[in-house]
């Protein structure tokens, strides 16, 4: 088989086009497949695709293939243009890249994989041998390829949630479909403006099929929620994930107080034990867990705190709303009396919320996704040292996080 039967295959090119030329190119370490037509070819017209003769060319081009035997490959041709009756001259399209690319279709797919793999811009250009500009395109047009083939489904289950953009007050509004584990819309800022720009990326037939949605405590997405959502307010789930994070920071205001006030005394019984408190109790070891067992002997208030946010966490283990209510009541009465002022801020708190809190034990939903994916974006952040623009942040979560349709066709 010759050079140009090969690279035929390799392209795959098929009628009209052919290869006419393979060259070698030691010292740019370069193979350039030159590809051409017969006199006489037709091509369609990229705008209503009547077939007609070609009436002339467009300058040559240059299109990065596959790598072959180590070299980069580069497919060189130049392309017809038709002349159209209803719609002028136009550049024919061809069938190994689209419209304006500088890739084949193949390159570009490989492309994706390896930025998907490395998940950096910075990695996938060192394996691809493509400068950050021409990589992160390729990401940008795969990011807007998927959104617009993206088809509208029905949402039973979503999530709204904050992500920090960079450090300082700097967010980011997310809303998550929570059973495809994708993000599907983003929205600067995390106030009720950011939520309902979020919200407003949705059809109303989306917002309409939308069953129960989880979030935090934030006043902002609630009164957003209630003003997008119909009947919002007994879809709304306050995740338990949040409700436990103000407890154990509540738990932990008490450590330090208390441990400054016993260290006044010179007293350290409280030193290096801040991860015991912050733990649960199965995730203690043994020599963790005889500490513990030792403080609760000394009645300390730390300790005390500890033991009301490890009963809170049963609320979640009820079986419906009534039960969930009750134990809440009685948990509540026990938190009120004491004197952990941090703890009963949070059981006031929760109190106010509440119908949204057990709505958990009917709806079933939390924030865990959302979690899950502001896990990824950061790692991702961290391997690219952070994003200093905000669109490219908002493209790289929904190229990554998006479950878009990112390959050519």
């Amino acid at each position: 088989m010759q050079d140009k039967d090969l690279y035929q295959q390799i392209l795959g090119l098929d009628s009209p086009w052919t290869v006419s030329d393979v060259e070698l190119d030691h010292e740019q370490h370069e193979i350039r497949v030159h590809v051409n037509h017969p006199r006489g070819a037709k091509f369609c017209c990229p705008e209503c695709q009547r077939e007609l003769p070609c009436h002339d060319h467009a300058e040559k081009r240059r299109w990065r293939h596959l790598d072959s035997c180590q070299f980069k490959t580069i497919l060189i041709a130049s392309q017809p243009r038709v002349k159209c009756p209803e719609h002028g001259v136009k550049t024919a399209l061809v069938p190994w890249a689209e419209k304006n690319s500088r890739f084949t279709l193949m390159f570009e797919r490989f492309a994706i994989d390896v930025l998907l793999a490395t998940q950096t811009v910075k990695g996938a250009q060192a394996i691809l041998g493509t400068s950050w500009d021409e990589t992160w395109h390729i990401l940008q047009k795969a990011v807007a390829r998927g959104k617009s083939r993206k088809v509208e489904r029905k949402m039973p289950r979503i999530g709204i949630d904050e992500k920090a953009f960079r450090k300082g007050h700097n967010y980011i509004t997310l809303v998550y479909d929570l059973d495809r584990s994708t993000v599907e819309a983003i929205s600067d800022g995390h106030d009720t403006e950011s939520a309902n720009a979020c919200f407003s990326q949705l059809s109303e037939d989306q917002l309409s099929a939308v069953e129960a949605i989880a979030m935090d405590m934030s006043a902002a997405y609630v009164k957003s929620a209630k003003a997008n959502i119909p009947l919002a307010e007994t879809k709304i789930v306050h995740d338990r994930f949040h409700v436990m994070k103000l407890a154990t920071k509540a738990v932990d205001k008490i450590r330090r107080g208390e441990h400054r006030i016993l260290k006044q005394t010179g007293d350290e019984r409280l030193t290096r034990t801040r991860f015991l408190w912050l733990s649960s109790q199965e995730n203690l070891n043994e020599s963790q867990q005889a500490r513990l067992d030792k403080a609760f002997k000394q009645e300390l208030e730390t300790a005390k705190a500890w033991g009301y946010k490890e009963m809170l966490r049963d609320l979640w283990h009820n079986e419906d709303e009534r039960t969930a209510t009750a134990y809440f009541k009685n948990w509540y009465r026990r938190v009120i009396h004491t004197k952990l002022e941090p703890m009963k801020k949070v059981a006031k708190t929760i109190q106010a919320r509440l119908e949204n809190v057990v709505s958990y034990c009917r709806l079933g939903v939390t924030n865990a996704v959302a979690e899950g994916i502001n896990s990824k974006i950061m790692s991702i952040k961290r391997r690219v040292g952070g994003y200093r623009n905000r669109e490219n942040f908002k493209t790289a979560v929904y190229f990554y996080c998006g479950g878009l349709d990112l390959y050519p066709r």
